[in-house]
């Protein structure tokens, strides 16, 4: 799990939304902006319709963000940015293929 500072808060999760830009995989999604700030900021969001038990989401959360932990460094600095997951997938290995393949459409 990233420490609090290095999550996005809802009001810069609605922010995202609006006026963010898109990336896509076969299993998450990404919506980003870019500011002048010094610091990085990604959250995790596993929606009801991928899998109904909030236990199954914070399995799907826990997952990625242990996947995300690899490459967090790698990120430019000012980036806010949501992965929203598109399917169940709580295989680690391939969490961690995806957020390196969206990493190299980013920079």
């Amino acid at each position: 799990m990233l420490p609090k500072k290095n999550r996005v808060d809802t009001k810069e999760v609605d922010l995202i939304f609006k006026k963010g830009r898109s990336l896509s995989s076969v299993n998450l999604s990404l919506k980003y902006l870019k500011n002048n700030s010094q610091e990085v900021k990604i959250s995790l969001i596993a929606p009801k319709n991928i899998a109904k038990s909030a236990v199954k989401r914070n399995l799907l959360r826990r997952c990625g963000y242990t996947a995300l932990g690899k490459y967090f460094n790698q990120f430019p600095l000012g980036f806010i940015g949501v992965l929203v997951f598109k399917k169940y997938q709580d295989n680690i290995l391939i969490l961690e293929d995806e957020i390196k393949s969206i990493l190299h459409k980013i920079n």
